[in-house]
């Protein structure tokens, strides 16, 4: 899902800010960019320390490791495996080939619990992605929507609108409209990944924007106008003007290597989007 590398993103930078804090890394605090505009102060952006850029690193390699190949291969092998021993030589399995099939299919061929799991995890999966939607579109649009109300209620509102249009859909069309409302989100969300990693990569193998500052923590003003006006009042370490380090900054881009491969993964990805694109036009896919 291509939200979840803004999600991802994101998580990560109350990590970072935990740890500064912790350590003694995070000089005085500055009032908050919304709430600091009638002292004078607009646009002061958390800079974290290269420690804490380092540990959180190493945790997110870590936690991405072990959910890679603990829980995900598990339950992928395991979706492998009942899909093996449901479908192979089963003169059955010939036929529709959408969510309601496979669930017919599993509680003739399995039992009717496997069935009811199968739901079950449909279900469970639709939730967590609906959350994960919200949250990655939260961050995504922080600042733009100015919202005044209860965080519950906020809560209902986004989830009441994810979940409208499949009712609507199941209402009007039925199954048939769920299952090309569901194929056509697949194909959306995998014709968006390359237009969402190809920053990501760009922009990650740059030492202009992967460069850190040694040292503690620090506050980005955007003008010296701000900085002489938050030095005074808050004190404290900053940095002046956009892209501009005090020199002799650690480079953390990617290696040539990896900018390869990860030119070439991004390269996969986009042809086999174009052929899908493509398929489906013909009819084909």
């Amino acid at each position: 899902m291509p939200h979840s590398l803004f999600l991802g993103s994101g998580i990560v930078q109350p990590r970072l800010r935990a740890y500064d804090e912790k350590r003694g890394l995070l000089p005085t605090e500055p009032t908050s960019a919304a709430s600091s505009t009638t002292d004078g102060i607009d646009k002061v952006y958390y800079i974290p320390s290269q420690a804490a850029i380092n540990h959180s690193l190493k945790y997110s390699i870590a936690e991405l490791a072990l959910s890679l190949f603990t829980f995900a291969l598990f339950v992928n092998s395991a979706i492998l495996i009942t899909a093996g021993a449901s479908l192979y030589n089963n003169p059955d399995a010939v036929g529709e080939e959408d969510i309601f099939a496979i669930h017919a299919l599993l509680s003739k061929t399995i039992s009717p619990a496997a069935g009811t799991i199968f739901a079950l995890a449909l279900l469970l999966s639709g939730v967590s992605a609906g959350i994960v939607c919200t949250i990655a579109g939260q961050m995504v649009s922080e600042g733009a929507l100015n919202w005044k109300m209860k965080p519950w209620l906020r809560r209902l509102i986004t989830r009441l609108i994810s979940i409208t249009p499949s009712i609507i859909i199941a209402g009007a069309v039925g199954k048939s409209g769920l299952n090309a409302a569901l194929t056509a989100s697949q194909v959306v969300l995998s014709s968006v990944l390359p237009f969402v990693t190809a920053p990501l990569i760009y922009f990650t193998c740059l030492n202009r924007y992967m460069t850190v500052q040694p040292g503690m923590a620090r506050f980005h003003v955007d003008d010296d106008e701000e900085v002489a006006l938050f030095a005074r009042r808050r004190g404290g370490l900053f940095n002046r003007g956009v892209g501009q380090g005090q020199g002799g900054g650690v480079e953390m881009a990617n290696s040539w290597w990896l900018a390869i491969i990860a030119g070439a993964v991004w390269l996969i990805i986009a042809v086999m989007n174009v052929a899908n694109l493509v398929l489906l036009g013909l009819g084909q896919g």
